[in-house]
């Protein structure tokens, strides 16, 4: 049987060493050998002995800030040995080490897989959000280990070595140490009165030593109200407190 459909690039990328590997631009592998952790969903091909087990957003507390906030990753542990594929509706896959004393904030949706060694949380966005229908909350990882990412399109990785503001929609992951906030994009005016807008009433800002990964593509607005996630945030924060 001849196509080319069974080039090269096509065929199994194998590996000695266990852990995530590209497979492609679009799925992520894992060579398991013990445990990862895995967007519930993702899953669309392995091989050998592996055990699928659903977490919600990763225990109760997560658990219970994701139906707050309406963000997390509603997650799945992969134990046991094998080669698991995984992939997010054939966005583009990016791999990144953490090392300790890393951290980084996360849209929830662009989290595809990572290590079970890295630690995972939900936080509020400082400043940012109230004036969006972004979302107020982000997934911030720390510790040592990867974690696979999604991105829609080829993003671009902007050095906030200067005043930078992105469309909450299109901010994938930033340096979770930059100070954040929100920046009236849209000057009021005549047209703005008339219904006229650009459709780009309000920008992200960062500020401080580090990096915002930004995707050409925005992610659909969250469902409910600015309000009702102010009131979500007053709720969530007894919980943090």
């Amino acid at each position: 049987m001849r196509s080319a459909l069974f080039s090269p690039e096509n065929l199994e990328q194998e590996s000695a060493q266990p852990g995530m590997r590209l497979q492609n631009s679009k799925l992520l592998k894992i060579e398991l050998n013990g445990e990862a952790m895995a967007r519930v969903g993702s899953m669309v091909a392995y091989q050998g002995q592996v055990q699928f087990q659903a977490l919600g957003s990763g225990g109760i507390g997560k658990f219970l800030k994701q139906k707050l906030t309406g963000e997390g990753v509603p997650l799945m542990r992969l134990t046991g040995r094998g080669d698991v594929f995984l992939a997010n509706l054939a966005a583009d896959v990016h791999i990144i080490d953490l090392e300790p004393g890393d951290a980084l904030s996360i849209n929830g949706s662009s989290v595809l897989a990572f290590d079970p060694t890295l630690n995972y949380d939900i936080k509020m966005v400082g400043g940012a959000g109230m004036a969006s229908s972004s979302g107020l909350f982000n997934c911030v990882f720390s510790g040592y280990g990867r974690i696979a990412i999604t991105t829609r399109g080829t993003p671009v990785v902007l050095n906030v070595d200067q005043p930078t503001y992105v469309d909450p929609q299109a901010a994938v992951c930033w340096s979770a140490g930059l100070q954040t906030g929100y920046h009236r994009a849209e000057q009021l005016g005549l047209g703005t009165l008339l219904g006229r807008s650009t459709g780009e009433a309000f920008t992200m800002s960062f500020a401080g030593q580090g990096f915002v990964v930004v995707q050409p593509s925005e992610e659909p607005p969250v469902q409910g109200s600015g309000q009702q996630q102010q009131q979500q945030g007053g709720m969530l924060g007894g919980l943090l407190s």
